[in-house]
């Protein structure tokens, strides 16, 4: 996978030097140009894992950065408005991470989503205890926690 993944990288330098722009919007052609190619050439071969990540890589990405808006206005407007709609709560979730990695990168996603923050791990490390600004039923937070930022950073990890 890493393999692939440094040859996509070649291949979109090699499109910014032949094509003489160095702009963002270009190299990223140049990465999804040289993503198709590999694809192409890879249809046989067994690992197929880095094809399929990195769409999903760049779902993650967009659905995060959705969430962090929503979460945004919904902050900015409770600053702006007379009357305060904060409800807060702190929720023991239960996690499906196992590792390390899986838990730091899943409380950094929560903690970066304005009005959570990550409180603590459990030492069995298999609960997280997170505070919320806004909590209309905490089964809700929960199976919306656990259904997209957990199952899709976990897809990604495994």
């Amino acid at each position: 996978m890493i393999k692939q993944f440094l040859m996509n990288l070649m291949l979109s330098f090699i499109w910014v030097a032949l094509t003489g722009s160095m702009y963002y919007t270009n190299f990223m052609f140049g990465f999804l140009l040289g993503f198709a190619i590999l694809w192409i050439m890879n249809k046989n071969e067994a690992d197929q894992r880095y094809f399929y990540r990195v769409p999903k890589t760049v779902s993650f990405i967009l659905f995060f950065l959705w969430e962090m808006i929503v979460a945004n206005v919904q902050v900015a407007y409770d600053v702006i408005t007379p009357k305060f709609f904060i409800k807060p709560a702190i929720v023991k979730y239960p996690m499906d991470a196992k590792t390390d990695l899986e838990i730091n990168l899943l409380s950094t996603f929560i903690s970066l989503t304005p009005g959570t923050l990550i409180l603590d791990v459990s030492e069995d490390k298999k609960t997280l205890f997170i505070h919320v600004m806004y909590m209309k039923s905490k089964e809700q937070f929960v199976s919306t926690l656990k259904n997209n930022v957990e199952r899709r950073l976990l897809e990604l990890l495994r």
